[in-house]
């Protein structure tokens, strides 16, 4: 018998994910968001090509999410409840196909369906807290858009494999390079499908279910290639963090799978960023191993009697394979495990699930099986209660890592990131200490070692010890782009730190030439030294260019101009371009003003100081120009 119709699934499907991942609709962004949305300088039409078509332009080299992420931004721009909304529909939307999907290929393979397996398995994905974190966090996007996509294109394939049209074929390919340009874990696609052809007829044909997989299997392994590239090259997973010897990896390996699946088993205790465990972990690590080995062997031994139970685990493992631990993924510095790295891969899980829930109920008496559905919808409440508890987690950064903490008090990562936002919402204190924290359990951390720098370069008589963290987290890293500028920053408004700034400022530019906040400070650096006006205005244009919304770098740039006789005007230009980009930014209404004296412009110097008062009533400086020129 079919299981429900799909309007009743899809509606279903509606009201557990609102409910479940609703907390966590308004939230702001978290981590590396910043990052995976699109960034101003990339916002124009140029942008989008750049993302296409240079690999270091964005987080990760993933063209199609961050196209996607690009669209967005012009129908929403910030606005992070777009984001939420749209993350909330991909997910349902692939557990509604996935329901679809199970349902068609339980009817052609081996065995029937139990009624509303499909359905249960689709729910059970659309409510269970594991993909909290895929679904609540902007930028996994690439998580949500790539399942849609990987579904859809693997629907497409099965209408090939059944009827030859070459359009199912091309679409399905179309799909399966647009899924893996927004995250390259779909790789797996082609080897599931084969997984799926086996377990349908119990044997593959070389010409008919292997040959037309061949250019997926190329296309899947070059951009796999690539992305391990840019992963080491470019997102920096790479150095002694990440030297695991091959027995290590393997270990590594059997461990992690039965993390995920006791996760999905028993989602308690799920944290942002686990703790990093050791990777030789003794008899235990090769004892999980060796159960990895003995349960694929046992149903491998049984596969003549039923192959489901060997493809669904054979899918899940298999979809795990990028994040097993073979390779080199940036979060490993921290965690050799992550809820959203499962989220392709539990699929198979809960279709299993789905299954045997199914038969367990028909199994039983004809007047018993309403309370057992009864039961497997309960099953469904109760993950969908713990998923909007844990989507609660997701409101904001501060709230995510004290939660991470919590649960994980000896996450360095979660100490810094937590002092990032305190250090932001003004609680200094509170933030010392935490990057104290992070420093204390991981001495040799640069980006701690750096924002401690920032936060006490801003404290009156700390900056010498702001200069030893900056010097420190360079030694850890001397490729630190950020810290370099930053301490040509501190060093810049150091008595007699101007040639060691300079250093730093053109270090910092070698390494990270695209870079507006280098640039102004390069700029400003140069504005002030004797004859090198020429190279500053050069540093502000370049600044601009990066980053054309910056009140402040128009601004300087205009009192650089006056500074030069006969391009009053042009200052002016770029005074009132700051004043409209901000127009509460008093400093370009009081230079304008100045120039405007000093061209014997009092009407407009007038106008200029009323405007800088209409935001702040009591400028001094205003109220003296004012005073100067005979206003009241």
């Amino acid at each position: 018998m079919a299981g429900p119709p799909l309007w009743q699934l899809g509606a279903l499907v509606a009201v557990g994910v609102l409910f479940a991942y609703w907390p966590s609709v308004h939230g702001g962004a978290l981590w590396d968001d910043g990052a995976h949305l699109t960034r101003p300088d990339l916002r124009g039409a140029s942008g989008l090509f750049r993302i296409w078509t240079n690999l270091r332009e964005t987080q990760q080299y993933y063209p199609v999410l961050h196209s996607a992420f690009w669209f967005e931004h012009r129908l929403w721009g910030d606005a992070s409840l777009g984001y939420h909304l749209l993350n909330m529909t991909l997910h349902g939307l692939s557990a509604c196909v996935l329901a679809a999907l199970l349902a068609r290929l339980w009817r052609m393979g081996e065995g029937r369906e139990p009624r509303g397996a499909a359905a249960l398995a689709g729910l059970l994905f659309a409510v269970h807290p594991v993909c909290v974190e895929s679904v609540a966090w902007m930028s996994e996007q690439k998580n949500t858009l790539s399942l849609l996509l990987y579904l859809l294109s693997g629907w497409l394939y099965l209408d090939f494999s059944e009827t030859r049209r070459r359009r199912a074929y091309v679409g399905a390919s179309l799909l399966f390079a647009a899924a893996l340009g927004t995250k390259t874990v779909t790789a797996s696609l082609p080897a599931a499908i084969l997984l799926v052809l086996w377990w349908r007829r119990g044997r593959l044909q070389a010409r008919r279910d292997v040959a037309p997989l061949l250019p997926w299997f190329l296309i899947a392994a070059s951009s796999g290639l690539l992305t391990a590239w840019v992963e080491r090259h470019v997102v920096g997973a790479d150095g002694a963090g990440f030297d695991l010897a091959p027995a290590e990896r393997l270990l590594l390996a059997g461990r992690v799978v039965w993390f995920y699946l006791g996760k999905l088993v028993w989602p308690t205790d799920l944290t942002f960023i686990y703790p990093r465990w050791d990777p030789v972990a003794g008899w235990a690590g090769a004892a999980l191993l060796a159960a990895s080995l003995a349960l694929t062997g046992a149903l491998f031994a049984v596969r003549g009697r039923a192959r489901g139970p060997l493809a669904a685990w054979l899918f899940f493992a298999g979809s795990l394979f990028p994040v097993l631990g073979f390779f080199n993924v940036f979060p490993f510095l921290y965690s050799f495990v992550a809820d959203h790295f499962q989220y392709l891969a539990s699929v198979g899980a809960f279709a299993a699930a789905g299954w045997a829930a199914a038969r367990l109920v028909e199994a039983l008496p004809a007047r018993a099986r309403p309370v057992g559905w009864a039961l497997c919808l309960a099953l469904a409440a109760l993950l969908a209660l713990l998923a909007r508890n844990r989507s609660g987690a997701f409101r904001d950064s501060e709230t995510l890592y004290r939660d991470t903490l919590d649960k994980n008090p000896a996450c360095w990562m979660a100490y810094n990131n937590l002092a990032v936002e305190l250090a932001a919402a003004g609680k200094t204190a509170e933030a010392l200490d935490h990057y104290r924290s992070a420093l204390k359990i991981r001495p040799n951390y640069p980006e701690a070692h750096n924002n401690l720098g920032n936060l006490l370069a801003g404290q009156p008589g700390a900056e010498g010890e702001a200069l030893l963290h900056y010097r420190e987290a360079l030694r850890l890293r001397p490729g630190f782009a950020e810290a370099h500028t930053d301490l040509a920053n501190l060093l810049a408004r150091t008595p007699g730190g101007d040639e060691e700034a300079l250093e730093h400022y053109m270090e910092a530019l070698r390494l990270r030439p695209d870079d507006p906040g280098t640039r102004f400070g390069l700029a400003a650096l140069l504005a002030r030294l004797p004859g090198r006006e020429r190279e500053a205005e050069e540093q502000y244009r370049a600044s601009l260019a990066l980053e054309p919304d910056s009140p402040e770098a128009h601004s300087n740039l205009g009192i650089l101009l006056a500074r030069s006789p006969g391009r009053e005007r042009e200052a002016l230009a770029e005074f009132a371009e700051a004043a409209r980009i901000n127009p509460r930014y008093v400093g370009a209404y009081l230079n304008a003003a100045i120039l405007e004296v000093n061209l014997g412009k009092p009407g407009e110097a007038r106008e200029s100081c009323r405007r800088a008062l209409a935001v702040d009533p009591q400028n001094a400086l205003a109220l003296r120009i004012l005073e100067g020129l005979g206003s009241p």
